[in-house]
């Protein structure tokens, strides 16, 4: 199957395939590390990432008015925390295609937030990797109008570009990177900031660390 002809379900799985095997390379330490996610391990991260795959609809109720909506990952976090890293792995292996809240709108949700927090993870351990081009181009033209993610507050009157993918988005000062740095800038990480360039790189860097 082509990349032209693959499904955000496919590629979802694709991600998170991907994601299993870099758990299996990781130490003790580096599942204990901190992530990019403030407060959150790479453990913590994972488990966040299938919290929500076997929640019924009651299920998800649940856990979403004990966290009170905003804080209904955190919620997740807790009840996976007694899961070892073995455990989270072969939990993931058997979630590889998504379901559940996850496989929402044909597995954008699971493909966005699997490939965001795949670099959560490796940037903050060190282990860079250059995402896919076909999902980049994919996933960049998602994150904007998402309100989810408060991407469109970060670049509201800024032109984004990307240097190595085809996606430009919006118009005024320019901001360009590569389409990873861009899509981790646009979800909130400062740490990905410092490697765009352009006019409109402060005014983005500046909504970011607000």
């Amino acid at each position: 199957m082509s990349a032209d002809e693959k499904s955000l379900m496919d590629m979802a799985y694709d991600e998170r395939a991907d994601l299993a095997a870099f758990l299996e390379t990781l130490t003790p330490q580096e599942w204990h590390a901190p992530s990019l996610c403030d407060g959150w391990t790479v453990k913590d991260v994972v488990a966040h990432m299938v919290s929500y795959e076997e929640l019924t609809t009651f299920g998800l109720v649940k856990r979403f008015a004990k966290g009170r909506v905003v804080h209904a990952n955190e919620v997740g976090v807790e009840e996976f925390a007694p899961m070892s890293p073995q455990e989270l792995m072969e939990f993931l292996g058997r979630h590889l295609r998504p379901r559940g809240l996850t496989a929402g709108f044909g597995g954008m949700i699971a493909l966005v937030d699997g490939t965001v927090h795949h670099q959560d993870i490796r940037r903050a351990l060190g282990h860079p990797r250059t995402v896919p081009v076909d999902r980049l181009e994919r996933i960049l033209p998602l994150v904007p109008g998402n309100p989810r993610l408060g991407a469109g507050r970060r670049i509201r009157g800024l032109r984004l570009r990307a240097t190595d993918v085809t996606w430009q988005h919006g118009n005024g000062p320019e901001v360009s990177g590569t389409g990873e740095a861009l899509l981790m800038a646009m979800t909130g990480r400062h740490e990905a900031v410092n490697e765009l360039t352009g006019p409109g790189q402060a005014t983005i860097a500046g909504r970011v660390t607000a």
